[in-house]
């Protein structure tokens, strides 16, 4: 079990509870002091501080508060989440107007959905690799065969007419052939023997060790031994690659700190949208921002889900899930910005390309900050 993913989607819960306005609940009116500060009160909460006369100190409460703070489990949620799945227009446009009591808070829904989503994706079962190391050896002879083959035929020209092009040819070309019958044998030896280094043969930890162990000796050999050595980003994410269970778990780890840089990296992109109509303030972007998110976070666990249980159902989910995030999009800038049609449309499109420049942005900086030093 990934305790550090548990320990995220409670303290995500928890959080999320605390930016949340309290609100009060329907029945009996409470009359008589409030325990804090001392003012008279009349209701669920004391006008002066704030606080609730519901005053319990039984373990049974403590535990109720838990499941409210950890999984809003109140009535409020159960209006948020249809709005924000089938009209997330209305949802956004109620908000901003002030209609908030009904609704889950933007940013809490928004915290509470991020770190559920890490916490479920961390319990994914990990479908065992193919081994695709004998489909290697195959290409690789295949390989093997044809540079052969141009050596051969260079050898025949050599023969016939022999001079330094020809000579520097012929000397390219068995060097050539020679990489690749080492590349081969090191294949046959993993499939025989297994990887020294304890890696799946195939698997695309390998695969990415070799790559950046490439990399790293191309670096070498140009003769920037200093890169190689740290001094510079591409060489120091080589460096960290070269481990490669490691690199993933330090991304994993960056990505689940600090994947709420995607508010602030979204809202200018979105202010671009409407930089020429008056009415619409930076919070309302936020807002737009943050309950877009949440719908794209749920609807990826969906299908990571429905990947994981089946390929056929996975297939289908995906491609339905792919048609309904520019639907989603266009819905929620229609009904949250009362936009017309074609409004909507032309700003649905632009702020697709919008996301690809944002998730560049988010994906460089967290391999800056998860490889990067």
């Amino acid at each position: 079990m990934d305790i550090e993913g548990a320990g995220g989607a409670i303290t995500g819960g928890l959080v999320a509870g605390v930016v949340e306005k309290p609100s009060g609940k329907a029945g009996e009116d409470h009359h008589g002091v409030c325990s804090d500060c001392g003012a008279e009160v009349s209701g669920n909460f004391c006008s002066n501080c704030g606080q609730s006369t519901h005053s319990h100190r039984t373990l049974l409460h403590l535990g109720e508060e838990l499941l409210h703070g950890v999984m809003h489990f109140d009535g409020r949620i159960w209006r948020t989440l249809p709005l924000l799945a089938f009209n997330p227009g209305r949802l956004t446009r109620e908000w901003v107007q002030g209609r908030r009591t009904r609704y889950v808070s933007p940013l809490a829904i928004f915290l509470f959905t991020l770190f559920v989503m890490f916490f479920a994706l961390s319990f994914a079962p990990q479908k065992a690799p193919a081994d695709i190391l004998p489909d290697q050896i195959a290409g690789q002879r295949v390989a093997v065969a044809e540079v052969q083959k141009n050596l051969d035929q260079l050898k025949a020209e050599n023969a016939t007419d022999p001079g330094p092009i020809t000579a520097r040819a012929l000397e390219v070309a068995e060097q050539v052939v020679a990489r690749e019958r080492a590349k081969l044998a090191q294949l046959e030896r993993e499939l025989r023997e297994g990887r020294p280094d304890g890696l799946r043969p195939g698997s695309w930890q390998a695969s990415l060790k070799d790559m950046a162990a490439g990399d790293a000796d191309k670096t070498e050999a140009a003769g920037h031994e200093a890169k190689t050595e740290g001094h510079g980003l591409g060489a120091t994410v080589v460096k960290k690659l070269q481990n490669p269970d490691l690199a993933l778990y330090k991304l994993q780890q960056t990505l689940y700190k600090f994947a709420f840089l995607l508010v602030p990296l979204s809202i200018p992109f979105v202010a671009l949208l409407f930089l020429w109509k008056r009415g619409f303030t930076l919070y309302d972007h936020g807002v737009f921002v943050l309950y877009s998110l949440t719908f794209m976070a749920m609807l990826l666990m969906v299908m990571v889900v429905a990947a994981s249980l089946s390929q056929t159902l996975g297939a289908i989910v995906i491609t339905v899930g792919m048609l309904a995030v520019p639907t989603h999009m266009f819905a929620q800038l229609k009904g949250a910005y009362g936009l017309r049609v074609f409004s909507a449309l032309w700003r649905t499109l632009l702020l697709m390309v919008f996301c690809t420049v944002v998730v560049a942005l988010f994906v460089t900086a967290i391999v800056y900050l998860g490889l990067g030093h």
